[in-house]
């Protein structure tokens, strides 16, 4: 049971790390929402305007049953339906690793927001090397238990691997958070070590 004493499940650490980014009132994109558990959140203790992408079906029911403006699209065909500037947040959680093209994606979401938040699972984690070097299989990045070969496929990548992204492509980072577990982590030379998880914001 969640705090709150609904039986809904709690948000996940990153999730609730990237509600603290948003002010009251802001319009809010999610993308790859899922069940639409971030903008639920941010619906009732932010009163954002927010809408929600999501390719499966499944997720688009459990954000219809919330509640939640939500549009069935894969996000490989862009934002197209979205003008220049309509949104404050565009949000990318646990979706990137998944991405054919995900400078495309990120390029769109600065289109049509004033900045992305961008979070990912982390591979350069110690315990992802360790398991590499012990059992010379590609590990399960933390909070992300889905073996190599499972559908959808997920890419592998680093705090260092996006840093080196950005800056190939022209964008900005403006914030970083890294957390291990809910804990944060300070940024320090060791953080793509320590980091089960990184945030980024984007403008």
């Amino acid at each position: 049971m969640a705090a709150n004493g609904t039986n809904e499940t709690p948000l996940r650490a990153d999730l609730l790390t990237i509600a603290e980014f948003i002010q009251p009132g802001e319009r809010v994109l999610d993308l790859g929402c899922g069940d639409g558990a971030l903008l639920r959140h941010l619906l009732d203790t932010r009163q954002i305007l927010g809408r929600g992408v999501e390719l499966s079906e499944a997720g688009v029911l459990a954000c219809v049953r919330k509640g939640i403006s939500v549009r069935q699209g894969d996000l490989h065909e862009g934002l197209g339906d979205y003008p220049d500037r309509s949104f404050d947040t565009v949000i990318l959680s646990y979706t990137i690793p998944y991405l054919n093209d995900p400078a495309f994606i990120i390029k769109e979401m600065l289109r049509v927001g004033v900045r992305a938040i961008v979070s990912f699972p982390n591979w350069g984690h110690w315990r992802c090397r360790l398991s590499l070097l012990l059992t010379g299989r590609i590990p399960e990045a933390p909070g992300l238990a889905q073996p190599w070969d499972a559908a959808p496929r997920a890419r592998p990548l680093t705090v260092q691997d996006f840093v080196v992204f950005c800056a190939q492509h022209h964008i900005r980072i403006y914030n970083q958070v890294y957390l291990q577990g809910p804990r944060r982590v300070p940024m320090r030379f060791d953080k793509n070590l320590r980091a089960t998880t990184a945030i980024f914001e984007l403008i």
